[in-house]
């Protein structure tokens, strides 16, 4: 089995994640990581010791209501559930042997962002790119490569663009 394409969908469940705003976003984490606790009930792999894991699921998920952190512990927790169900041969979906195994590599991921708040990895990536263009656009001229340095004539003249504030206060672009 790959291992890194269940990271990849904790990541995609993350980034969709990261469409819901906050406070919806923690509570809806919270009522997905409910149900992920009954996902095994139908299967009934562990027969009745199911059903105190789902209650177990259900407290945990009634407390990520207002804690990420409770919503973190649901994910890791429901990674041991997984293991065992793989350990034992009874996996999440009986007609891919492995679907448990890859859920136990996933759910850490998810984990993993719950701990850190659950923050919208969209505004993350929105911020760094920012971020990035904002430092490209603030480095001294002398960092920056003309024409005849071996730069081309695009960045020579994105990057040599400057508007002079007359002392008047006049504005430079309407005079």
């Amino acid at each position: 089995m790959n291992l890194v394409s269940p990271m990849i969908v904790g990541v995609i469940y993350c980034l969709l994640m990261s469409l819901i705003r906050e406070p919806h976003r923690r509570r809806f984490n919270a009522v997905m990581v409910g149900g992920a606790g009954a996902a095994y009930l139908s299967g009934g792999g562990f027969g009745p010791w199911e059903l105190p894991f789902v209650a177990l699921m259900a407290y945990v998920a009634y407390r990520g209501l207002e804690s990420w952190t409770f919503i973190g512990i649901g994910w890791l927790l429901h990674t041991a559930w997984d293991m065992a169900h793989h350990l034992k041969g009874n996996p999440i979906l009986p007609f891919y042997h492995d679907s448990s195994l890859a859920c136990a590599i996933c759910d850490p991921v998810i984990a993993l962002w719950c701990f850190r708040g659950g923050p919208s990895l969209i505004a993350l990536i929105r911020r760094r790119q920012r971020a990035d263009l904002a430092r490209r656009c603030t480095r001294p001229d002398s960092r920056h490569r003309g024409p005849t340095a071996g730069g081309s004539t695009a960045s020579a003249r994105r990057t040599s663009f400057r508007i002079e504030q007359p002392s008047d206060g006049s504005s430079p672009l309407f005079q």
